[in-house]
C-alpha cells in the first residue's frame, strides 16, 4: 500500500506578533474567543463575557497551558510579566506549572504542624508528651501564624511568637523553638520551602540568662527520717508502699506506679521493668532487698487480685502527681525524683562501691561510646550488694 504524498509541515512564515493586545481593545471586546498577544499569551473571553489570561509554552519537552489569573485582577502589564518569568523558568528547564499547583496547595503552618505530629506520635513513648506537645502550639503558635502557609514563615514570624515568652517562660520558649524547628525542617524536607527560619533567630532574642535548677532532694542523712515520716502519716497506704518501694529501689516514679505483678521475681528477688517502661528504652533489672519484699507483700494484700503493684482509684494505675502530693503534705523538701539524687550522694560520699556500678544502678546509660560498646554486663550481683547497704544505711544498720 503505498501512503498518500504529504506536503511537509511548515512553520508559518513571517513575524510572529509581539504585544498584539491593548489594553484599551482588552477592556472593550466582548465577541468570544481567545485572542493572542504574543509569546503564548492569550486573552481568553468566554460566552459569559468574563475574560481571563492563559499562556501556552513548552515545559520539559511536553506542551502546557497555564491560567494567569482573571482581568481586571490581572492587568494586560502583570500578565505579559507573569508569561515572560514562566518562558524564562522553563527554557532554564524549571516547571512553572508545578510551580503554580504547589503553590495553590500549600498547606498552612496548622496544617504542616498536625501532619507532623501525626508521624511523630508512634515514636512517643509518653501520651502526655504527644498531648503537651501539640497543646502547646495550639495555645502559643497557632493564634499568631497557624493561617499562614508554610512556606511564607518568616524568622520575623517566628520572633513575633517567642519573644513576648522568651525571657518571662523561658522553659516554654525554648520547647517551641525545638517544634516549630521540627515543623519546619519537615516543610524543608518536602521541598515546600527551602530554609529553616528558626535557625537565625538566637542573636536576635537574645540570651536567656539561665541558671540550672535541680529537682528538689534530701541530703541521703534524711531520707530515712523522711520514709519514717510517711510510715506515721495518715496518706493512703498505697502511695505509702509506692513511695517506700520507690526509695528502695532508685528507680524512678513513672516505673514505680506502672509496676505489674508480671514483673516481679519473688525467688529471685528480682523486679524487671521492661524496656517500653524505661526512659533509656532498655530493660532494665532491679534487685530486691528484703524490706521491699516485704513491702510488695503488703501491696499484694492491698491490691484485691489486680495486675498493678500499686492501684489506684479503679483500679489504674496512680496518678503523676499521687507521691509528689504527699511529700508536700508532709512537708518533706524533695520530689520523687530527688530520691535518686540521695542515693547517689550516699553512694559517693559513704560507700567505696564502684561508680559504673552506681550509675547502672539508676539505669543510667553509658556516655563512652567506646565503653558502652564493651561492656556486656549490667553487674547485676555487685548491684544486689549496693541496693542491700543502702536498704541497711536507711534502717539504721550501717
Amino acid at each position: 500500500m503505498t501512503l498518500p504524498n504529504r506536503p511537509p509541515k511548515r512553520k508559518l512564515r513571517g513575524r510572529h506578533p509581539v504585544n498584539a493586545l491593548t489594553a484599551a481593545f482588552v477592556r472593550n471586546v466582548r465577541e468570544a474567543g481567545r485572542y493572542c498577544d504574543g509569546n503564548g499569551l492569550y486573552l481568553d473571553v468566554r460566552p459569559s463575557g468574563s475574560r481571563g489570561w492563559i499562556q501556552r509554552l513548552t515545559i520539559r519537552g511536553r506542551r502546557a497551558e497555564l491560567g494567569l489569573g482573571g482581568y481586571p485582577l490581572v492587568s494586560l502589564k502583570e500578565a505579559r510579566e507573569k508569561a515572560f518569568a514562566n518562558r524564562k523558568l522553563a527554557r532554564e528547564g524549571g516547571d512553572p506549572l508545578a510551580d503554580k499547583r504547589r503553590s495553590e496547595a500549600m498547606p498552612t503552618f496548622e496544617e504542616t504542624a498536625r501532619t507532623v505530629w501525626r508521624q511523630l506520635r508512634p515514636g512517643w513513648r509518653s501520651a502526655r508528651h504527644a498531648h503537651v506537645w501539640l497543646n502547646s502550639l495550639e495555645r502559643h503558635v497557632f493564634p499568631r501564624i497557624g493561617d499562614m502557609p508554610v512556606s511564607e514563615v518568616t524568622s520575623a514570624d517566628v520572633i513575633g511568637v517567642l519573644a513576648p515568652i522568651w525571657h518571662g517562660k523561658a522553659a516554654t520558649a525554648r520547647k517551641l523553638r525545638q517544634r516549630m524547628r521540627a515543623v519546619m525542617e519537615w516543610a524543608v524536607a518536602m521541598n515546600l520551602r527551602s530554609d529553616n527560619p528558626c535557625d537565625r533567630i538566637g542573636p536576635v532574642l537574645g540570651a536567656q540568662g539561665l541558671h540550672t535548677q535541680h529537682l528538689r532532694a534530701l541530703p541521703h542523712g534524711e531520707v530515712a527520717s523522711a520514709i519514717r515520716t510517711v510510715r506515721a502519716s495518715g496518706g493512703r497506704p498505697v502511695v505509702r508502699l509506692a513511695f517506700e518501694f520507690l526509695v528502695l529501689t532508685a528507680t524512678r516514679s513513672r516505673e514505680v506506679r506502672g509496676a505489674v505483678w508480671s514483673e516481679i521475681d519473688r525467688e529471685g528477688r528480682v523486679w524487671t521493668i521492661p524496656a517500653p517502661r524505661t526512659k533509656g528504652n532498655r530493660e532494665h533489672r532491679v534487685p530486691l532487698c528484703g524490706r521491699a519484699l516485704e513491702i510488695l507483700e503488703e501491696a499484694r494484700r492491698l491490691g484485691r487480685g489486680g495486675s498493678l503493684v500499686f492501684p489506684g482509684a479503679r483500679g489504674r494505675p496512680l496518678g503523676r502527681t499521687a507521691i509528689w502530693e504527699m511529700l508536700r503534705t508532709l512537708e518533706v523538701g524533695a520530689v520523687p525524683h530527688g530520691f535518686r539524687s540521695s542515693f547517689r550522694d550516699w553512694v559517693a560520699e559513704e560507700t567505696d562501691h564502684p561508680r559504673e556500678v552506681a550509675e547502672a544502678a539508676l539505669a543510667h546509660k553509658v556516655r563512652n561510646q567506646v565503653e558502652a560498646a564493651y561492656r556486656r554486663t549490667d553487674l547485676f550481683e555487685r548491684r544486689r550488694v549496693l541496693m542491700d547497704d543502702w536498704a541497711a544505711y536507711l534502717n539504721g544498720e550501717r
